[in-house]
């Protein structure tokens, strides 16, 4: 018989779900008074639409939005326009790839070249990794 997750649970998991690993989340989860096991947090996970490791090389839409600065929103309207290639993590979710982030800015959509072209050169290099 599983026991249902309460909803402070799943705030829990959602927020730690990118940075934390599965063993750690349980651990938060253990100090907060609840227990529930590792594999149970995979499965979770899993059907929430998360990944079950936390990679260095994906991005929310909000730490792009936070680096660029600009707002969240528009990161969030690239990606639901196809321009920014993401994957759905949850229903408000999506994880982008630093590969697809590259091609975003490599081969920008011609109505935001400009946009793109303003942003900060060295903002752009640090999502993608390269040294100045």
């Amino acid at each position: 018989m599983s026991i249902k997750w309460t909803g402070e649970e799943l705030i829990i998991i959602e927020t730690k779900a990118e940075i934390y690993t599965i063993k750690q989340i349980a651990s938060i989860l253990k100090r907060r008074g609840y227990q529930r096991t590792p594999f149970a947090i995979y499965l979770k996970l899993n059907n929430l639409g998360y990944s079950a490791r936390p990679t260095l090389d994906n991005y929310s839409c909000k730490e792009i939005a936070q680096v660029l600065q600009l707002n969240f929103s528009t990161v969030t309207r690239w990606v639901k326009r196809g321009w920014l290639k993401a994957t759905r993590r949850s229903a408000r979710h999506y994880q982008i790839r630093k590969w697809d982030l590259k091609q975003f800015f490599d081969n920008p959509p011609q109505s935001i070249k400009k946009r793109i072209a303003a942003l900060d050169v060295e903002a752009i290099n640090y999502l993608l990794g390269k040294q100045a």
